[in-house]
């Protein structure tokens, strides 16, 4: 009897310690999986390499951590990387990832870092990225193939700092830098349109947003006036605010007053700008 006990118990903790390593198996293959998908996805989207440092999920509660994400520049500038992300928090209904809609409770960008690189008089590199964000979604709008979408219910980026790299003219810093104020998004995808693709573009036309913003008198007016006119074109956010509660972006009213971030006709014609 004793030995037939003692058996029944070797056996439980074998089953015990194999599921053990299965999940930690598992959890260890969809980490990596996963990073990879995010590098693919988002590499194809702003067709620039992104590379991913750590991703750590957890599949039981819906929590994704990735660490020390990195945009590299478009061809022709000086800097390697456009944009550098320490920490990213995000919180799904697990329910909804067999879905056609993926419900979003919450992401955290924490410890954004932008080197805006300036070059020619106007152009600058979070623009080329922007416009090839925006060039493939009027491709994808010609395309018959769906995708998951998403909803988020909140979107927050915090400790956002822009380190502007301005051509080098007589008289004036060649490095500007620049601490935005924290951005917040909300109810996103509510039109059942949100994607990767749109949410990557929403996010940098956010900080492009915030640099417009912050830059105004700061930096060289052909810049502000260009990404003022970029963002005027393209733009289409939900609500959006700043933290202080100034609204940095609202959707559904003129193109033109979308951005508003706490400075009075922060989209008026370049031409005008003193």
């Amino acid at each position: 009897m004793k030995k037939s006990l003692k058996a029944v118990w070797v056996i439980l903790l074998a089953v015990l310690i194999l599921a053990a390593v299965v999940a930690m198996a598992i959890n260890i293959f969809a980490d990596r999986a996963l990073k990879v998908g995010i590098e693919v996805a988002a590499t194809k989207t702003l067709n620039v390499g992104v590379s991913v440092g750590e991703v750590d999920l957890s599949i039981m509660t819906g929590k994704l951590g990735i660490s020390n994400l990195s945009i590299n520049n478009p061809p022709g500038y000086q800097y390697d990387k456009l944009l550098e992300l320490k920490d990213a928090q995000i919180e799904v209904n697990v329910k909804s990832l067999l879905g056609d809609r993926v419900s979003v409770r919450k992401i955290k960008l924490d410890g954004v870092n932008v080197v805006l690189e300036q070059r020619g008089v106007a152009g600058n590199n979070l623009q080329d990225v922007i416009k090839t964000i925006s060039d493939g979604r009027k491709a994808k709008g010609k395309s018959k193939k769906d995708g998951k979408k998403l909803h988020i219910a909140n979107l927050e980026i915090s400790n956002i700092t822009v380190k502007a790299k301005l051509l080098p003219v007589p008289g004036r810093a060649d490095t500007i830098m620049l601490k935005l104020n924290p951005i917040v998004m909300t109810d996103l995808g509510s039109d059942n349109k949100l994607d990767m693709a749109e949410l990557s573009g929403r996010i940098l036309l956010a900080i492009a947003g915030g640099v417009a913003n912050k830059g105004t008198g700061v930096l060289p007016k052909e810049i502000t006036s260009a990404m003022k006119l970029t963002l005027s074109k393209t733009i289409k956010l939900g609500k959006t605010a700043t933290k202080g509660g100034k609204k940095l972006l609202e959707g559904g009213k003129d193109t033109g007053k979308e951005i508003m971030g706490g400075v009075k006709d922060l989209l008026k014609n370049p031409k005008e700008e003193k």
